[in-house]
């Protein structure tokens, strides 16, 4: 079982990026997928979690109505578009498999994350 970040970068205050996450070795439409991050010095932050299906999503109110999740079942992979981004969005960004359709099942996999610094 794998995931994998990438789309990480510098990016300016108010700008956007677009985080992905590429899964393998799991039936990939039987999960939900979720996004953690950890800022510089603090504790892990979840994000977004978007069900097996995709059908169903859900937000940290930090980041309600700047980030949208999304996935292609067909391609295995989730997707975080990040807009507006502001100074403390600067964190390093975690793709989570969840150990069942729903992200209130509990979380299995992990990736190594990818860093996101959002500065002038």
């Amino acid at each position: 079982v794998q995931v994998a970040e990438s789309g990480g970068g510098l990016v300016q205050p108010g700008g956007s990026l677009r985080l992905s996450c590429a899964a393998s070795g799991f039936t990939f439409s039987d999960n939900g997928i979720s996004w953690v991050r950890q800022a510089p010095g603090a504790g892990l932050e979840w994000l977004s979690g978007i069900n097996s299906a995709g059908g169903y999503t859900n937000y940290a109110d930090s980041v309600k109505g700047r980030f949208t999740i999304s996935r292609d079942n067909a391609k295995n992979i989730v997707f975080l578009q990040m807009n507006s981004l502001k100074s403390e969005d600067t964190a390093v960004y975690y793709c989570v498999k969840h150990d069942g359709l729903s992200t209130q099942n509990g979380m299995d996999y992990w990736g190594k994350g990818t860093l996101v610094t959002v500065s002038a």
